[in-house]
């Protein structure tokens, strides 16, 4: 992010004589004082107040000395203030002065408006003032920066605060001077000006007494951050300062704050495990006071400090995370996502959530945000027919602005849950001409596996083939991690053979055979073992020898069959080793949950295109889904329904 070069900040510089001159008239105006210096031509009535003021408590001074009293301010909050009990009632009226300053400071929408404020007050606390710089970045900073540079840095009530921080950073309370460093740098005030070394040295010095609560170590933890990033030494002392501190006492902002130090110190958490352990805890029973931003912040900082072991937070979080999900920016539901499946977290509910927000945003949400969340669809086996419908128009309207990850997040999903939303014609001419536009823009192994999943779904690649083929790709696969491993040459060869049975009209180059596996990599997870021993029992009972099928057959066409059956010319059955007269061949596709969508009968696409493709190359293919038998009680109900599904025009007959 661009930083307000040193120049335009040389009145912060006591050697700067001139601007010294101009800012000492000011602060003649706006100057600290302490409780115990009796200011000139004060009232009566205001002297009576400022015998009561603590010597610790500074103020910021006009010429009638109208006092009020200093109150800490929560960091980052919207800049108000909620007192305890004893001020307001030992000194209300003054308590009410400070209370109606927030106030009116908070219904201001410009720079201009806040300085013209600030100009007509008498005395202004330091946690005053530094609440009006934090008003003035809240109004005049954007993502582009500061959008009225000149109008901020150059005016007078601006340089006089500054040069007031600078040179009475000693006399600050601590709310004051860490608001005011928060503020600063979201002025983009250069981190090497005098004023900005003399607020970061007072801290630290503060911090080296352990003068700081607990509020106070995460507002400067929360600065160093932004300034130094995750290098700053500092930020491990500011930890060590924590851990000593009641972690049950601590407000929600509190606790963000440090779970974010923790990221950047806590290496993964291999260090402060007792501190993360109690603050999971304490965590746990304020999770429903959480804002979207915190939820997301903490589910954020689990994952990297791979906190496996605080499940029942991560679950409390992603449950309640349900109700945020219209509030969510998109960086903070990409955090969300990424936790559900770092922790291998799945909720209907949430999934519900989306499918009524996605549609309904899907032109406003940022690309990166879509793709997470078709890639958390994708991962979780879950078919969301609105949302992937809703993707499909949003890849249509804005494809051409997408990176070419993105546009892979949005269209490998579509493949790997076999699905064709509405708009699929559309949505596979968009995507031709982002390619043609666009090919050499993709990384290699990106550019597989968008093809390859094309067709899952019976979208051919045929005019990207050549590429994909040629030596030279193939010489970048196998640069690039993870090479040409097993299941990259098991997409090539699935292209290949996608082609050659589907597009016979191809005539580009063919994948050489030493690209080619000799059988598809299969995920032994996908064969559902116990319901394969059922069937097996079933067919026993069927054809009452064992002899007459075998099981998890390797095929000459690179796919294995769950269960073949042979058959001759006049459809007996033959022993599963006879390889003459074989007239057809049965192939039984056993299939079990893991092979469709989560709670769908839609099979996945590489069992899609398995079975598409043992039909083309002569089998009978026979499927045998996991919901049509998981109510057949018994063998001989199962030999009953294999022998329907089987042998149908044979039914009732002896076979």
């Amino acid at each position: 992010m661009a930083l307000i070069s040193r120049k335009s900040f040389q009145f912060y510089s006591s050697s700067v004589p001139a601007s010294r001159s101009i800012l000492m008239t000011l602060s003649k105006r706006l100057s600290f004082i302490s409780g115990q210096q009796k200011p000139q031509n004060c009232s009566s009535v205001a002297m009576r107040m400022l015998c009561f003021k603590d010597k610790s408590q500074y103020m910021f001074c006009r010429k009638n000395h109208i006092q009020l009293r200093i109150q800490s301010l929560s960091v980052n909050e919207p800049v108000h203030l909620c007192g305890d009990s004893e001020s307001s009632t030992k000194s209300n009226n003054v308590w009410m002065d400070e209370q109606l300053f927030f106030k009116k400071l908070n219904s201001l929408c410009t720079s201009k408006e806040i300085f013209d404020f600030l100009s007509s007050l008498e005395v202004m606390s330091d946690t005053m003032a530094s609440g009006a710089l934090q008003r003035i970045s809240e109004v005049e900073v954007d993502d582009n920066g500061l959008k009225n540079p000149e109008g901020v840095l150059e005016n007078d009530v601006f340089r006089a605060l500054c040069f007031q921080f600078e040179f009475e950073s000693s006399k600050l309370s601590n709310t004051g001077l860490l608001n005011a460093l928060q503020a600063l740098i979201k002025l983009r005030i250069d981190p090497q000006s005098t004023l900005m070394a003399s607020l970061l040295s007072e801290g630290e010095e503060r911090l080296g007494k352990g003068q700081l609560t607990v509020k106070n170590l995460c507002a400067l933890g929360e600065s160093l951050l932004e300034l130094e990033g995750p290098s700053c030494a500092t930020l491990e002392q500011i930890v060590n300062h924590v851990q000593a501190k009641d972690v049950e006492k601590w407000s929600p902002r509190e606790m963000v704050m440090v779970y974010k130090m923790l990221q950047v110190t806590a290496r993964e958490g291999e260090r402060y495990q007792d501190l993360l352990k109690r603050m999971n805890s304490a965590t746990l029973t304020i999770v429903s006071q959480l804002s979207p931003k915190f939820t997301s912040i903490i589910l954020n900082s689990l994952v990297v400090l791979h906190q496996t072991q605080a499940i029942p937070l991560v679950t409390a979080l992603c449950r309640h995370s349900v109700k945020h999900i219209p509030y969510f920016t998109g960086d903070e539901l990409v955090n969300v996502l990424e936790a559900f499946l770092c922790f291998g977290h799945r909720d209907q509910i949430f999934t519900e959530a989306l499918e009524t927000h996605v549609p309904k945003s899907i032109f406003t949400m940022h690309p990166q945000t879509v793709s997470k969340i078709m890639q958390y669809c994708c991962q979780k086996m879950i078919l969301s027919k609105p949302i992937f419908d809703a993707a499909a128009e949003g890849f249509i309207s804005d494809a051409d602005r997408f990176t070419t990850d993105q546009i892979a997040g949005y269209i490998i999903p579509f493949g790997t849950l076999n699905y064709l939303p509405p708009s699929a014609s559309a949505l596979f001419r968009k995507l031709e001409t982002v390619l043609r536009a666009r090919l050499s823009h993709f990384q290699p192994h990106t550019l597989l596996n968008l093809l390859h999943s094309c067709v899952l779904i019976q979208r051919y690649p045929v005019n990207f083939l050549p590429k994909i083929f040629s030596p030279y790709f193939l010489q970048q696969l196998q640069a690039q991690p993870p090479g040409l491993d097993r299941t990259v040459t098991s997409q090539l060869t699935q292209l290949f053979l996608t082609v050659t049975l589907e597009c016979p009209f191809y005539e580009g180059p063919k994948l050489l055979p030493k690209y080619q596996v000799k059988a598809f990599l299969t995920p032994h997870s996908s064969l559902d073992v116990h319901l394969l021993k059922r069937v097996k029992t079933g067919l026993l009972c069927l054809l009452k020898k064992r002899i007459y099928f075998a099981s998890e057959v390797s095929t000459p066409y690179f796919y294995t069959v769950d269960i073949e059956i042979k058959l001759d010319e006049e459809g007996f059955v033959l022993p599963a080793a006879q390889c003459e007269e074989v007239h057809r061949r049965i192939a039984l596709c056993v299939d079990g949950q893991s092979r469709f969508c989560i709670n769908s009968q839609n099979l996945l696409g590489e069992e899609a295109i398995k079975q598409r493709h043992l039909r083309l190359l002569g089998y009978e293919v026979v499927q045998i889904p996991f919901f049509e038998i998981e109510s057949l009680q018994n063998c001989r109900k199962m030999a009953d329904y294999l022998h329907r599904k089987i042998f149908p025009h044979s039914y009732g007959l002896s076979c």
